[in-house]
């Protein structure tokens, strides 16, 4: 798959000349370059910044300025060796440090430079991150901001089935901006919005362009072992079968109604559960809990998600009030005894946690929650955390739903919280398989290869080395449960796809980038020693590591964190080279 997203010159824009962004995307790998060039016509030196806000789930991993001739790149360091140099620069009076904000989806990268008169700057950013399929489409987001105007857009892809363009620079008058063709395999969006245009979108204006574009695709795929591809003994796979039958599912939702969700919060969060209650299926089973520091039952067992039943649970949920304090440990603990006391047998069972606070009353110490909730599920069924805001322990959610096959997911306060909630319902509200298993016979240093459950619409990824870069012995299979059947995906006779002759990096980066994601989602000291050399070998910006920005002797040195979720932008300098 490549995707080429260039920029031309646009009239109208005298301080950037040129703003480029350059997307290729391998294996569902996306990594985006984007360039900007810019000229102080002014007569005399000026600072000029350059500023582009970037996918949350990303890593940098290159920026470089070229002044005058000169070449002046970020390097990647250890945070220790970054927060040596920034004291070092505190104790000669200076400061130091540049920390991205965080969004909903998006990270700030901010750093400046003084060009002298007349001269031009160029700043080259680079960025990667792996493709997430959900709701069965990926979604590739670029951003515009006032003054950095994108525009041709091409879109190469291999064996595509659909292509859309969405945000809201493809809305009004900018719609007409957009031009789409898509032939069997290959597809191209062209977006050439005039001057005038591009102070017509919603969130447009003299400025010129600020928004998004996000490119929406899938790829054509078999319902079979899936797409395998590999390059300089590294592979890739991507498993995504959809022809099979769904699964009926158990869910248990543990919902916190202490003081905390007073007003929107929960009224949002009882809007969410009456329409995820209209999508279950006759044949699924469910269980309402409700808690503050007591633990409020619809129903003390699951039940059958029939008329009647439904009817009985909105009734519930309309009346849900907030109070109290916070018990999450009983409540956690009491949905996964209803999980583990239901027969599971052909179907899957999901508990769902809300939250919007910290544990407050019960068992309060959030290692011992983590660990009576971790033998409580025992490996059963995954745990999902949804966080309310941001004044909860998100951190502690997230250690929480990894350690139980799960993920933590951060709702935020907006006016769309409900369809938050739906939407990440939506996501596990289908699973298709059980105890999934990839197995890579003659295969080395693998991601993650086991799987609680599958989900309609969604799509494992696995990559690893192959042993000797040997492929004659080397035998990819999945094998999983499908309703009450074991069920294997294998292809012994056909051939991986390969990335051609010329060496291609791409695919063990893809390696690299899912075992950084992994390692660090683990709290061991040893896994976090292996991320950060990894971190370091590939150039990522990490939450172990840090770019220190290099600039002209003289110049301001930046030094850019990766943010933890939910922390406080700032902006801070020291003076001086490295």
């Amino acid at each position: 798959m490549l995707i080429c997203i260039k920029a031309k010159m646009i009239q109208g824009f005298p301080k950037n000349i040129v703003f480029h962004i350059n997307s290729t995307v391998t294996s569902r790998y996306a990594t985006t370059v984007i360039t900007s060039r810019v000229a102080n016509r002014m007569d005399e030196s000026k600072e000029i910044e350059f500023h582009v806000q970037i996918p949350k789930n990303a890593f940098i991993s290159k920026f470089r300025m070229f002044i005058d001739g000169q070449v002046y790149d970020g390097v990647v360091k250890a945070k220790e060796q970054a927060q040596q140099q920034y004291t070092e620069a505190v104790s000669r009076g200076e400061s130091a440090g540049l920390v991205s904000s965080v969004g909903r989806t998006l990270e700030e990268f901010k750093t400046s430079v003084t060009v002298a008169a007349h001269k031009k700057v160029t700043f080259e950013l680079t960025y990667e991150e792996l493709m997430k399929r959900t709701h069965g489409k990926y979604e590739l987001q670029i951003h515009a901001q006032p003054t950095q105007p994108v525009s041709d857009f091409k879109v190469i892809e291999a064996g595509i089935s659909f292509i859309n363009v969405k945000g809201g620079l493809s809305t009004n008058a900018l719609a007409n901006a957009i031009t789409k063709t898509h032939a069997d395999k290959q597809a191209w969006v062209y977006f050439y919005p005039t001057v005038d245009q591009q102070k017509m979108c919603d969130s447009c204006g003299d400025q010129g362009m600020n928004g998004d574009l996000v490119i929406v695709y899938d790829v054509n795929r078999d319902n079979g072992l899936g797409h395998i591809k590999k390059s300089d003994g590294y592979f890739v796979h991507h498993f995504a079968p959809s022809d099979l039958p769904r699964i009926p599912k158990n869910v248990v939702f543990v919902i916190d109604q202490s003081g905390s969700m007073e007003g929107r919060k929960i009224e949002q969060t009882r809007t969410a559960l009456i329409h995820i209650l209209n999508d279950l299926a006759e044949d699924d089973h469910f269980g309402l809990i409700t808690f503050d520091g007591i633990i409020s039952y619809w129903k003390r067992e699951l039940v059958q998600a029939n008329r009647k039943n439904l009817e009985s649970a909105k009734n519930f949920a309309r009346n849900i009030q907030d109070r109290g304090s916070t018990d999450i440990n009983e409540a956690v603990l009491q949905g996964a005894r209803m999980l583990n006391a239901h027969n599971r047998e052909g179907s899957a069972s999901i508990l769902i946690l809300l939250t919007d606070g910290d544990p407050t009353s019960g068992v309060t110490n959030l290692e011992k929650i983590q660990s009576n909730v971790r033998q409580a599920i025992a490996g059963k069924f995954p745990l999902y955390c949804l966080g309310f805001g941001f004044d909860v322990d998100f951190n502690f959610l997230e250690k929480m739903s990894l350690q139980n096959n799960g993920v933590a997911r951060r709702i935020y306060e907006d006016s769309d919280a409900d369809l938050q909630l739906k939407g990440f319902y939506e996501e596990v509200a289908t699973p298709l398989l059980t105890d999934v298993t990839m197995i890579y016979v003659g295969g080395t240093n693998l991601t993650q290869t086991n799987f609680s459950q599958y989900y309609n619409g969604s799509e494992i990824v696995v990559a690893g080395e192959i042993t000797d870069n040997n492929i004659e012995t080397f035998t990819p299979q999945v094998v999983a449960i499908s309703s009450n059947r074991r069920i294997i995906f294998s292809k012994p006779n056909e051939t991986m796809e390969s990335t051609g002759t010329v060496s291609d990096d791409r695919i063990q980066r893809v390696w690299a980038y899912l075992t950084v994601k992994q390692l660090l989602d683990k709290d061991k000291a040893e896994m976090k020693k292996e991320a950060l050399e990894l971190s370091l070998r590939y150039s990522f910006v990490t939450p172990l590591t840090s770019m220190v920005v290099t600039k002209p002797p003289g110049e301001n040195t930046d030094v850019l964190h990766k943010p933890k979720e939910g922390e406080t932008p700032q902006r801070r300098h020291f003076t001086g080279g490295y």
